[in-house]
């Protein structure tokens, strides 16, 4: 993993947020397989709506720009951190009437039974840690994995929390959604430029999440990241 990455002030990176939110929240769009168009996700975030889109696919636009707003509001008054009140305030805010429950963990809210899983195609379905009451394993492993992070440095410890999230399937819906809020909220934090998986690397990103699915090796899955991020050709080495 890279580690000499250039770092700016909370404003600036802040502020290149703010301005390319179109641009990220088409691209997470793109990666759900929402049909909305670039030029559409600007129309709907310039509070016109689009005719003819099905209600659920724009209040997933809406969600999404909403959810970016909030994190830079965090990341700006220094609320941000790598933990669970920040985790399901995110997630409250990116799976709102699309999950069966959103802002809690599996098994805290009313649910405590269902066990969602994650298709991967002609490979089959990966299943995460079923649901139980009150969640004390999800809770668990939440508490330990963050504390393990706590050793990486900050660009290895924010895209390795990305796969923990998506791997444990935290919540019930909105998954690597929020868990890519999380690791652009801990760059952000330490003055690294956030990254977007751009929606041209969409079936990319796709297949290497289900290998990774299926291996739970995160090293294909981290090179991706590293190279979606904005300066990727610095602090990458050069291929010979």
């Amino acid at each position: 993993m890279p580690t000499a990455i250039p770092s700016h002030s909370i404003e600036r990176v802040c502020f290149r947020v703010h301005k390319m939110l179109p641009e990220f929240v088409w691209d997470a769009g793109v990666l759900e397989g929402n049909p909305f168009t670039f030029t559409e996700v600007k129309t709907l975030l310039d509070g016109v709506t689009i005719g003819g889109r099905k209600i659920s696919d724009q209040e997933q636009i809406l969600n999404l720009a909403e959810g970016s707003k909030r994190l830079l509001a965090m990341v700006k008054s220094g609320q941000f951190s790598l933990s669970k009140p920040v985790f399901a305030d995110l997630n409250g805010i990116v799976a709102r009437k699309e999950a069966l429950e959103w802002g809690v963990f599996r098994g805290e809210g009313q649910e405590k039974n269902y066990t969602p899983d994650v298709g991967l195609g002609e490979r089959g379905r990966y299943t995460p840690l079923p649901t139980r009451p009150d969640a004390p394993e999800l809770n668990r492993i939440f508490g330990d994995g963050v504390a393990a992070l706590q050793a990486c440095e900050p660009f290895e410890r924010a895209t390795a929390f990305f796969l923990f999230g998506a791997l444990q399937k935290f919540f019930f819906d909105g998954n690597k959604r929020t868990s890519r809020f999380m690791m652009n909220g801990a760059l952000m934090s330490h003055g690294i430029d956030a990254l977007s998986v751009s929606a041209a690397k969409a079936q990319e990103f796709n297949e290497k999440m289900v290998r990774f699915y299926l291996t739970k090796d995160a090293t294909e899955m981290m090179a991706f990241l590293a190279g979606c991020h904005p300066d990727a050709e610095t602090i990458l080495p050069r291929k010979t």
